[in-house]
């Protein structure tokens, strides 16, 4: 037995020796916006070994979400890199013996499970041929949002609507974290914002959102009758097909 486990240790020696330490970069990056990083809580990385599933590497994305104005405002020729040094990212470092076909996860935002978005590529690593600067970008699609009024399975007196309506109260930013407001860099005029209301399970009203304060969105809804109420929120921009979508359910009672 003493003899085998010996023989074990002596093989994974050997196997380890060969082996040549491989870093790879990888960023997250919002659609449309810039770096998942610190700020929203980060991405989650996984890289796997798609032959065996081992896992190589895993982690989060840390850092900052990058230098606005060369990300957003700047044209981009050929090879410009688009993160420094503080810009989020997750380093990678894994030990190969051999060109490994990897799978690389991203889990994003990691913090806001109603806006996650499971993306993934695939990519060669070759030992000790490093992946860095701007390395692999899994692009994140969508829009985080947070419905803020009503709340969720909340319990509303019909005589406590106000003649104005039901405030429809939600928090709007993209996936990095980047505020959308009026004429700003993330212009909330080109997004369409609306409540799809239902009652009782049948389609009720739709009710647009307008956004008078940065990421903040509100409309009012019309309720006569008490009932099971559900309200699903989304973001749509028209010039860059971004979506993003948010559901909750409350009720109106006599």
């Amino acid at each position: 037995m003493k003899k085998s486990i010996l023989l074990l240790a002596l093989l994974s020696i050997c196997i380890n020796a060969f082996a040549t330490e491989t870093k790879l970069m990888v960023r997250a990056k919002a659609k449309d916006a810039k770096f998942v990083g610190g700020s929203i809580g980060g991405a989650h990385v996984i890289v796997r070994n798609t032959l065996n599933g081992q896992i190589l590497a895993e982690g989060e994305t840390t850092g900052s979400t990058g230098n606005t104005d060369l990300i957003m405002r700047s044209p981009h020729e050929r090879y410009t890199q688009l993160s420094d040094e503080k810009t989020a990212g997750f380093l990678a470092i894994v030990d190969i013996d051999e060109p490994t076909f990897v799978q690389i996860e991203v889990v994003s935002p990691i913090n806001k499970k109603n806006a996650q978005i499971h993306a993934s590529t695939q990519i060669w690593l070759i030992p000790g041929k490093d992946i860095l600067g701007d390395g692999v970008v899994v692009e994140i699609p969508g829009f985080v949002i947070d419905i803020l009024k009503p709340n969720t399975h909340q319990y509303i007196p019909l005589d406590a609507v106000p003649d104005s309506g039901l405030l429809i109260e939600a928090n709007i930013v993209m996936m990095c974290g980047c505020p959308i407001q009026k004429d700003g860099l993330w212009d909330s005029n080109l997004m369409e914002v609306k409540a799809m209301v239902k009652k009782d399970g049948e389609a009720f009203k739709e009710v647009t959102l307008n956004n008078p304060e940065q990421n903040t969105f509100k409309g009012n809804l019309e309720i006569e009758e008490a009932g099971y109420y559900q309200i699903t929120v989304y973001a749509f921009n028209s010039k860059t097909g971004n979506t993003g979508v948010e559901k909750i359910n409350y009720v109106i009672r006599e």
